[in-house]
């Protein structure tokens, strides 16, 4: 089942949380919704699930409109929130069971589902205890149970792996992609491995407005496409080091990133790094760092969204 957005708007107040954006998700793609804090990731899947309403714009599941006829487009989504609100007083299996009536699931059908979601989640040697018993990556994977218990054609999971050690990320990793395999999929995290990792395509939006949107390889081409040089100086007087990096060959612009990093455009990234190794020798600056953002997914993040 896919997704379709287009012009999608959310205001509160004078600032834009979601700033007319547009996207197409593919039925059983897995997308990875990357964005620092604030980025406007959580407001959209929230209007996407029909719990916020938008300013303006159109969302369509399976070609049903979120807007005019959210409880039918609801039937086909599953949603974790990032905080996983969960009964904690409820057993595993009763807590599923309780999810599965709410989504309308006959007694037969409920049966069913829960015998899968257990075995799909890996719940067998939990599944009888109160889920306040569980630990974090247990009750991860008991939301994510309460998510599927209806089968839904679309997942939107909002920081999935928030607050689990690296064998459990592994473990809701895993359990991503196989769940992908038949489901369209979106969700966002801030662990960038894991989205190469688990990923058909990655989007990335900053200030209510997507700046990247393709497959890993796809980002590091475009990034390709437009040297640059991350160059970071110590020693230099004041605007010093900018002022003459600027007046090295092939060197097309200078900018300053907010963590006070240089960022220069270069007509070819590995001549630019060499002249700016071979200037600071010379002006007997010390050079702390000095690399070509784009080859790992950690720099393409940083230069979209720092600036």
């Amino acid at each position: 089942m896919d997704i379709r957005i287009e012009g999608l708007t959310k205001r509160y107040g004078q600032q834009a949380a979601v700033d007319g954006i547009g996207l197409h998700v593919r039925p059983g793609e897995v997308l990875g919704f990357l964005g620092p804090n604030g980025a406007g990731k959580t407001t959209t899947m929230k209007m996407i699930c029909g719990l916020l309403a938008p300013d303006a714009g159109s969302i369509e599941v399976g070609g049903r409109s979120v807007l005019t006829d959210p409880q039918a487009v609801r039937r086909h989504i599953g949603y974790l929130p990032e905080n996983n609100p969960l009964y904690e007083d409820m057993p595993v299996l009763d807590h599923l069971r309780f999810a599965a009536r709410l989504q309308g699931l006959s007694p037969e059908r409920i049966r069913e589902r829960l015998g899968d979601m257990v075995r799909v989640c890996g719940l067998d040697a939990e599944k009888h205890k109160r889920v306040g018993e569980l630990s974090k990556g247990y009750r991860q994977r008991v939301g994510l149970a309460q998510a599927m218990v209806h089968d839904p054609e679309v997942l939107i999971l909002d920081e999935p792996t928030t607050g689990l050690d690296p064998n459990q990320i592994v473990e809701i990793r895993e359990l991503i992609k196989e769940v992908g395999r038949a489901k369209t999929v979106i969700f966002s995290t801030h662990i960038l491995p894991e989205v190469e990792a688990t990923c058909d395509r990655i989007l990335i939006i900053n200030r209510g407005r997507i700046v990247a949107d393709g497959s890993p390889a796809d980002l590091r081409r475009q990034a390709q496409g437009r040297p640059l040089v991350r160059v970071r100086i110590e020693d230099a007087p004041p605007g010093a080091a900018a002022e003459a990096l600027r007046t090295l060959p092939g060197v097309e612009q200078v900018e300053t990133a907010n963590d006070g990093a240089l960022l220069l455009q270069t007509a070819d990234g590995g001549s630019g790094a060499r002249q700016v190794f071979r200037l600071c020798v010379d002006r007997g600056w010390t050079l702390t760092e000095l690399h070509s953002p784009g080859s790992r997914l950690e720099d393409i993040f940083r230069d979209l969204t720092l600036n």
